[in-house]
């Protein structure tokens, strides 16, 4: 019996999202009096492996087939259920991003396991197995029980503390057969961001709204992300208009993030923006309508013109870093 973790890389690196996935399923496994294995699909090497080990991950298996060089749901579905079988494990997590997504239904299926997606908490109870999660764009939440033998969880980004552990996780590398005439995705391009943040990793976010009134006035956002380390986002009015790119679009048709900390700059607040980053640990509002929605879901609010707080914030800040 286990808990099996699946956990993503990017061009065999792990990411933050990774080791939170491991600290939850750890976790978990402390509860159901078990391990918990991590499985890693693609050449990764032993020394980044290890870190899994940091977090809780008893258990390393490293998947690799040179075969599979781009990543195909329904060849990873395929992978994690024979691994999930293979361990006899109890639970399966993964991340609760587009992988995830494309991911956990068809294993769903496979495995015959009740599906759990979008978990922000470790299960309130084991028998039954019930677990929270929000809905209604993050307006309620609602107590799942899943009453099958196997349960399937898909984790929100950045809802779980990282938490250390001694390295005492043993590493398996395993070589795979597959036909690669099985592999039904083709990549024919590939464009890479470079020199940016990217908005699904970032600790902190500077997004801008209608408010800012036109692209020209964006400079003082750009300089405050800078200064914090952050990616810059916009709403979707924003991006319409061309003001920024549809990159950094947020909310229920954009990109939905968890940052721990969203400045919300000329935003109103519609309830399709807040859907996108309501899960925010920290937002930080500046509007100069008072009965502006967003100032319901900020922890902290300024009223006020931003062209004028804004420049005030940057020089606050800049001051705070001593430059």
């Amino acid at each position: 019996m286990s808990v099996l973790i699946f956990v993503e890389n990017w061009d065999g690196k792990f990411k933050k999202l990774s080791f939170e996935l491991v600290s939850y399923g750890a976790k978990l496994a402390e509860m159901l009096n078990t391990e918990a294995v991590a499985l890693s699909i693609g050449n990764v090497i032993n020394s980044e492996l290890e870190k899994l080990g940091n977090f809780g991950a008893k258990k390393i298996i490293s998947a690799v087939n040179n075969s599979i060089n781009v990543f195909d749901s329904e060849v990873y579905t395929s992978i994690i259920a024979g691994f999930a079988k293979q361990e006899d494990a109890k639970v399966v997590v993964l991340s609760h991003n587009n992988t995830g997504k494309a991911i956990a239904p068809r294993l769903s299926v496979q495995l015959k396991a009740g599906l759990g997606s979008g978990v922000s908490k470790l299960p309130q109870r084991i028998d039954p197995f019930m677990v929270y999660k929000k809905v209604f764009s993050g307006n309620a939440f609602s107590n799942l029980t899943i009453n099958t033998g196997i349960k399937i969880l898909t984790l929100a980004q950045n809802s779980f503390e990282l938490v250390e552990t001694p390295n005492n996780s043993i590493i398996n590398e395993i070589s795979i057969d597959w036909n690669p005439s099985s592999v039904k995705t083709t990549v024919t391009e590939v464009q890479k961001q470079s020199g940016k943040i990217l908005l699904t990793d970032a600790d902190i976010v500077v997004s801008g709204g209608r408010g800012m009134k036109s692209s020209e006035n964006w400079g003082p956002i750009v300089e405050l992300a800078d200064l914090l380390g952050a990616a810059t986002a916009c709403s979707r009015p924003v991006s319409d208009e061309g003001w920024r790119p549809h990159e950094e679009h947020t909310g229920q048709t954009g990109k939905i993030i968890a940052p721990n900390l969203y400045f919300a700059i000329g935003i109103s607040g519609a309830t399709q923006h807040l859907a996108g980053v309501s899960s925010s640990k920290f937002i930080v509002a500046i509007n100069t309508d008072k009965d502006a929605p967003i100032f319901s879901a900020a922890q902290y609010g300024i009223i006020g013109d931003a062209s004028k707080v804004l420049p005030k914030l940057v020089e606050a800040v800049k001051v705070v870093k001593g430059i």
